[in-house]
């Protein structure tokens, strides 16, 4: 027989379905398109059946007034961030969505303590009692609220560092690894005290707790591992969803919840092997990582050149190798850099782009600014994938990048960044570096590169230096 609650779970798995095939093709380049359109899909799936059932079972009609206001409300503003935001925003933007999940698994949490605990003649919980699902209940509330709190306040220290209000270096408390793993077996031990015996001051209790640790946490981690801040707390955000799952008995959060997840900690796994970063260490702000000193020695003189003799050494190469980093995202400098691509490869000239896996402030940043300026998906090269050929390589462009780019990660072991895998651009014939100013990148590292025999400083905007340049090329072979 039919229902409409049949008919809601059946909505669901298909929704859960549309949001697997939505990370599937949000794997490649070539399906992203699909894959976010698979989304899409899956949402409007899952709210629908959603609003459907709250019908069915009756909801209340201020409940119902609600539920509409809230879902235009946040469409609105949804729609209005997508369309205003820059794609040099999106890396803050995504934190403070991330907050968002993270306060509402606390409220859902705080909900499902007052609705059950909060009222124990209820008949919820006289429901839970005579299954012997109380304690079960009681640890769900718990561990929602924390990972909610957590997700909630590292959400939006991520934002605040990655937007500049605050200052990207780590924050070095002192035993700071003991306040981290205190706070966790702290919220162990109120766990076990909770569902023993759930009192509402250990709910605030360990409310605030969490909120504290997820500011640690994530203010503890310094600049240069922000990207895999980012992916982190997508993956807690989503194991929030999942917690608020069990508590709605929503079948289709649980999965969503677990699919953001789990696919959130593989990327950053990924992302740590990538910039040789112990998992551990970052997931637990920053475990066992000790900020480095301030690197005030003297690398000597650097070199400038002009937009007009970049254009001559790039008109005299066979290879070019551009390095992009979040210097191009603010100058918006992508679409320059595609036309000049065409027009090096229309002369027989070999460009290709080198791209380190955490340039930029999010996962696949440069990736997806690149594929918006229409260059070529099959020039567009990984670190391991390029790296060996940069001695074979006339001119290297490093625009906007910084912190992939420098030599004292793999040289200078007393570097806060040694280690990091990075871009050996330095070991091509010629790099040209694209930089305002002399200051150090986003880690606050100095970097060695710029005062290089090989190495040429080309000044000012990014946007407006590549378009010098393609007017140079323009000139020059007029």
């Amino acid at each position: 027989m039919f229902t409409l609650e049949n008919i809601a779970t059946a909505a669901y798995v298909v929704a859960a379905l549309l949001f697997i095939l939505a990370l599937a093709g949000l794997s490649k380049h070539e399906t992203s398109r699909a894959g976010n359109t698979f989304g899409i899909a899956g949402m409007a799936v899952a709210l629908v059946a959603t609003v459907a059932l709250a019908l069915e079972r009756k909801i209340e009609p201020l409940g119902l007034a609600l539920l509409i206001v809230a879902m235009i409300v946040g469409a609105a503003i949804g729609l209005w961030r997508a369309k205003v935001v820059e794609m040099t925003g999106m890396p803050e933007l995504i934190a403070l969505l991330h907050s968002f999940v993270g306060l509402a698994a606390v409220l859902v949490g705080w909900n499902g303590y007052l609705h059950v605990e909060g009222d124990p003649a209820g008949a919820e919980a006289a429901h839970l009692a005579g299954e012997g699902m109380i304690g079960i209940h009681s640890a769900e509330v718990f561990v929602g609220v924390f990972i909610g709190a957590v997700t909630f306040t590292g959400s939006i220290v991520a934002n605040l560092k990655l937007s500049a209000r605050i200052k990207s270096a780590p924050l070095m408390l002192p035993g700071k690894n003991i306040l981290n793993v205190g706070a966790l077996v702290a919220f162990f031990v109120l766990t076990v005290w909770f569902v023993i015996d759930p009192q509402l001051w250990l709910l605030v209790v360990v409310t605030v707790l969490a909120l504290l640790l997820g500011w640690h946490l994530v203010a503890s981690i310094g600049g240069g591992d922000m990207p895999v801040v980012v992916s982190m707390l997508n993956s807690y955000s989503g194991w929030a969803a999942a917690a608020s799952g069990f508590l709605l008995g929503n079948d289709l959060l649980i999965i969503t919840g677990a699919l953001v997840g789990s696919s959130g900690a593989y990327l950053s796994y990924i992302m740590c092997k990538a910039m040789n970063r112990s998992f551990i260490s970052v997931i637990a702000g920053g475990f066992g990582i000790e900020a480095g000193p301030a690197d005030d020695k003297d690398y000597g003189e650097h070199r400038e050149i002009t937009a007009e003799g970049a254009a001559e050494l790039l008109s005299s190469a066979s290879s070019v190798v551009i390095t992009p980093g979040y210097g191009m995202a603010v100058a918006q400098a992508q679409y320059g850099v595609a036309e000049l691509t065409r027009k090096l490869r229309d002369r027989g000239v070999n460009v290709r782009f080198g791209i380190h896996p955490v340039a930029g402030r999010l996962p696949g940043h440069m990736n997806v600014l690149l594929a918006e300026a229409k260059v070529p998906y099959d020039i567009v090269l990984e670190m391991d994938e390029i790296n060996d050929d940069f001695a074979d390589t006339d001119v290297v462009l490093v625009i906007g990048a910084n912190d992939t780019v420098n030599p004292a990660a793999a040289e200078d072991p007393g570097s806060p960044i040694a280690g990091m895998p990075v871009l050996t651009v330095w070991n091509a014939a010629n790099v040209i570096v694209f930089k305002r100013s002399m200051a150090s990148g986003y880690a606050g590292v100095q970097n060695p590169l710029f005062f290089r025999e090989n190495t040429q400083m080309l000044f000012g905007d990014a946007k407006d230096r590549v378009d010098a340049i393609n007017n140079a090329l323009s000139a020059v072979h007029a």
